[in-house]
């Protein structure tokens, strides 16, 4: 079997669309479209529906892809390998949100560059932007807030991370002592948020969990990356909802305020993904285990 069919095939599968396997493999559609009839011939069974957007695996494509991807992945490691050789070193190319990336992964990542790893990192806005770049095989690991589905992606449950609902000292004293204690969004309303996009992911998670209901204001800043978030709240823009991480440093020095403590905080839990088969590489292997390590203590 044509090793340039299987590696278009897998591609294909991953990215869920002829359209962007295309443009993954430096190749036109219908060349695409070609190789994967050839294949489908080849083999004498239909490897993908056709949708109206893009296309779905059959039973048998599930199945050649999740025996055939850690191989070509295998391959594709043998040959970046030899470009290693040189210099020694070998690369990991890591995805995941900015700030968690900034603040905990790559800090917990630095001892093992004295071991002959380099680091080339990425920063997604979105689970689903860092898990295709890691199907598409743009990434060696990835660190996402969803769970992927299927076979051709392995997770493993990273940490849990603490969600709190802050201002500044001064709008926490314009709301009055207490004014929260019955858990009562009401008097929220007086605030403006300040959040990383318009739909205001983190607050309404934050609404749903804690007051069964929807935040009742838009955003008034909106900056995609928290940490933007985290100095707007502190420079008196108005209340956020950002990861105890992130915020713990001003939470102790006042220049934070925690507008509510709920008997169970919200959580979200960070998942550290890689291709299936890949963590057979020793550099990904060593990078995951390390990682996972460091994140019982966060």
């Amino acid at each position: 079997m044509d090793l340039a069919l299987l590696r278009t095939f897998v591609t294909v599968h991953r990215a869920g669309s002829f359209t962007r396997a295309a443009a993954l493999l430096g190749l036109s559609q219908p060349a695409v479209t070609s190789q994967i009839r050839t294949l489908e011939r080849q083999l004498g069974r239909p490897l993908f529906l056709r949708q109206a957007r893009g296309v779905t695996p059959t039973t048998i494509g599930d199945e050649l892809a999740h025996r055939a991807a850690p191989h070509l992945d295998a391959l594709v490691e043998i040959a970046e390998a030899g470009l290693d050789e040189e210099s020694g070193v070998r690369t990991l190319h890591l995805a995941g949100p900015p700030e968690f990336v900034s603040l905990r992964v790559l800090p917990a990542l630095t001892p093992l560059i004295s071991q002959g790893l380099a680091l080339r990192t990425s920063f997604c806005g979105s689970a689903e932007e860092a898990l295709e770049g890691l199907a598409a095989g743009h990434h060696d690991l990835a660190v996402a807030t969803a769970r992927p589905r299927g076979g051709l992606l392995t997770s493993t449950p990273l940490c849990d991370e603490e969600h709190v609902l802050v201002a500044s000292p001064r709008w926490a004293a314009r709301l009055g002592p207490g004014a929260l204690g019955g858990k009562d969004s009401v008097v929220l309303e007086q605030l403006p948020v300040v959040e990383v996009h318009e739909s205001l992911p983190f607050v309404s998670r934050f609404w749903a969990a804690v007051f069964d209901s929807r935040p009742p204001a838009a955003g008034t800043v909106i900056a995609p990356d928290l940490r933007a978030v985290l100095e707007s709240a502190a420079a008196d823009a108005g209340l956020a909802v950002l990861p105890r991480y992130l915020c713990e440093g001003d939470l102790k020095s006042g220049r934070l305020v925690a507008l509510l403590d709920p008997p169970v905080p919200p959580l979200r839990t960070y998942f550290l993904v890689v291709r299936t088969g890949t963590l057979a590489l020793p550099h990904i292997a060593r990078a995951h285990d390390s990682l996972v390590q460091a994140a019982a203590d966060w």
